[in-house]
């Protein structure tokens, strides 16, 4: 879901920039002391997850799990996929500096959409549906902001564009199945955890 330096036009890292600035500060301030442990290990969890890859045009192929960051931490995942990203690109050159605004922004905005959509969903639903739909629904929305990403940087990008929506439909399934039995799991351990976060 990297998209790499030099690839993407002015206006498209401006837009990144300026969202990804505004929602990290609604995150940093939905933090509370209570949540920076478990927002701690979500940012770990991101950050190993994203460093198995596989090069995909000017993008990668990766598991995100920003369907869990969206359940669990809401506008709390803008400063988590953030600092992962930091991380990467700093330590390993995955994605890069520049386009740091608009990476965050494709990870972290299908992130608090999913988890906005599916705080109804646990009250009808079982977790590990709800898991299931966040995890398979936030990795297609973020294919879909990178491919946008791509697409409003040139014609050129059309191709890139599609092959990036088309490569992770596979990456998709996947996540949303081990979003599933994750999301269960926390349920049924730590009900307090998941419920409140989610509700």
């Amino acid at each position: 879901m990297h998209i790499v330096d030099g690839v993407l036009s002015t206006p498209v890292l401006a837009a990144g920039i300026i969202t990804t600035v505004l929602g990290t500060t609604l995150g940093l301030r939905s933090i509370s002391d209570e949540k920076l442990p478990q927002a701690a290990v979500l940012a770990a969890c991101f950050f190993v997850a994203s460093l198995i890859h596989i090069p995909l045009g000017p993008s990668s192929v990766h598991l995100i799990f920003n369907g869990l960051l969206g359940l669990l931490l809401g506008w709390a995942a803008f400063p988590v996929v953030l600092i992962g990203l930091i991380l990467q690109a700093v330590f390993f050159g995955f994605g890069g500096i520049v386009v740091l605004g608009v990476n965050c922004l494709n990870i972290a905005l299908p992130a608090i959409i999913t988890g906005f959509v599916a705080k109804s969903w646990l009250r009808s639903m079982s977790p590990m549906v709800v898991g299931f739909v966040a995890g398979f629904t936030a990795v297609l929305l973020t294919a879909l902001f990178v491919a946008s990403s791509l697409a409003l940087s040139g014609d050129g990008f059309i191709a890139s564009a599609k092959l990036v929506v088309f490569g992770h439909l596979p990456v998709a399934v996947i996540e949303g199945v081990v979003s599933a039995f994750a999301f269960k799991l926390l349920c049924k351990v730590r009900p307090a955890v998941a419920i409140s976060s989610s509700l």
